[in-house]
């Protein structure tokens, strides 16, 4: 008679969509790890976590191939059990449960108690900043709020992660000290809206107050900030940068389109001419800072005129980085109720049109850095070259600093001083120094 087998599980940790979710990831296999559970990510595994972007149309699609991807494995016998949890699953759970019924069970974004549990796992509360990181061992995102309160019309985010809810200083210094002690020496901070930090929990806008204390922790030697929201910007935040040398000069703040009637439609709660003069202080206070956005085509109603006036911003603006998507039609957003009505094929071609002119203001502000020097940490080798970044580049979404590995070395997980020899679009080439 068959026994039951006794092998032992192998949970693999499967992640889609932003930095938030590889944060979210990790402190799922932090805690599977206290539970003495063998766990990996993105390898081979009988067991299988995906976690789930459902942000925008491409996002769920990914999400949607990868489960049926891993369904079938489990039809064919490689794979034991199947369980999604993220943002597609909080979104659509119902749907999901009945489009693919073979998954053994579907977990929100704020699930994890009930995810552990159906893993053999318990929670384990004492875990605060206990994370298996994923990322190079240089750095690691530290998330200090969940969920969003702005009433943005094109963002799903709300609907999947919630009311903003910031975590406390404390939590968070401790969380840092323990990635100290593992070796990050770069934090990037992330949020749905670094902007709103703190209002809930001390009544005001306290991103300076966190910062200040973050600088203490040993061992950290960058401090770098993401995805703050435009309106309402606490600009102390900009005195920490110019007074502490471990707060990086970048800034990831994304603006959306700067069309006054988008903007309205929107509701984003700003004006061309209020964002332009922000943008104008932030230079004005920070001389060196990088300045990072992402902005939307294609919006319902956006006239060729709108396009015309976001274009010539561009040009005007010249940020050091920048990325463009196509709108994305989301369901249960409040620009759903609006006819989405600019073909794809002009939407396309609109995004294709500001890469274009970001691709030339890189490269001509490329240009200006062949000669000097930048203090880099170095990331990774990757085929024939070392791959660093200076502190105005972010990983995986800005410019990288490339050193020829057959003529130089250098220590990846280190910074090192790089000299800079030439310059392409994006990316910089150098030798150490």
């Amino acid at each position: 008679m068959r026994t039951k087998s006794l092998k032992k599980n192998k949970i693999n940790v499967v992640t889609l969509g932003c930095s938030k979710n590889v944060y979210d990831s990790e402190v799922l296999m932090g805690q599977l790890r206290a539970n003495n559970k063998e766990v990996v990510h993105e390898e081979e595994g009988n067991v299988v976590v995906i976690n789930t972007c459902g942000f925008i149309a491409n996002a769920k699609e990914e999400s949607v191939n990868t489960i049926l991807e891993y369904v079938q494995k489990k039809e064919a016998g490689t794979v034991d059990k199947v369980f999604v949890t993220g943002c597609l699953s909080e979104r659509y759970k119902p749907d999901l449960q009945k489009e693919i019924p073979n998954v053994d069970e579907y977990f929100g974004t704020s699930d994890l108690p009930n995810l552990l549990k159906a893993l053999g796992a318990d929670y384990k509360h004492e875990l605060i900043g206990e994370r298996l990181t994923t990322t190079p061992k240089n750095y690691a995102y530290l998330k200090i709020a969940e969920g969003c309160d702005r009433p943005c019309s094109f963002c799903a985010i709300p609907l999947m992660r919630g009311k903003h809810k910031s975590t406390p200083i404390e939590d968070l210094v401790q969380e840092a000290e323990k990635l100290a002690a593992k070796g990050v020496k770069e934090l990037v901070l992330i949020a749905q809206d670094l902007t709103y930090y703190g209002l809930d929990l001390y009544k005001k806008r306290n991103l300076a107050e966190l910062l200040k204390e973050l600088v203490k922790v040993e061992g950290i030697e960058w401090i770098r900030l993401h995805y703050a929201f435009p309106t309402g910007f606490p600009m102390d935040v900009l005195d920490v940068m110019n007074q502490e040398p471990k707060v990086c000069n970048y800034l990831d703040i994304p603006l959306q389109h700067i069309a006054d009637p988008i903007l309205k439609s929107m509701r984003r709660g700003t004006t061309k001419a209020k964002t332009t003069k922000l943008l104008q202080d932030f230079r004005a206070a920070v001389p060196e800072m990088t300045i990072r956005t992402t902005l939307i085509v294609g919006y319902p109603g956006e006239t060729e005129e709108d396009f015309q006036t976001l274009k010539s911003w561009v040009e005007e603006m010249r940020f050091e980085r920048l990325g463009c998507f196509t709108y994305s039609h989301e369901e249960n957003t409040h620009a759903y109720t609006l006819e989405d009505d600019v073909p794809e094929d002009v939407k396309q071609e609109r995004a294709a049109e500001i890469m274009e002119i970001q691709s030339q203001i890189s490269w001509e502000l490329n240009q200006e850095k062949v000669g000097q020097t930048f203090r880099c940490i170095i990331d990774r080798k990757e085929g024939p070259y070392f791959v660093g970044r200076t502190e105005y580049d972010s990983p995986d979404v800005d410019n990288e600093v490339l050193i020829d590995a057959a003529k130089h070395y250098v220590k990846i997980g280190e910074f090192t001083n790089v000299k800079i020899t030439e310059a392409a679009d994006f990316d910089l080439y150098g030798e150490p120094v």
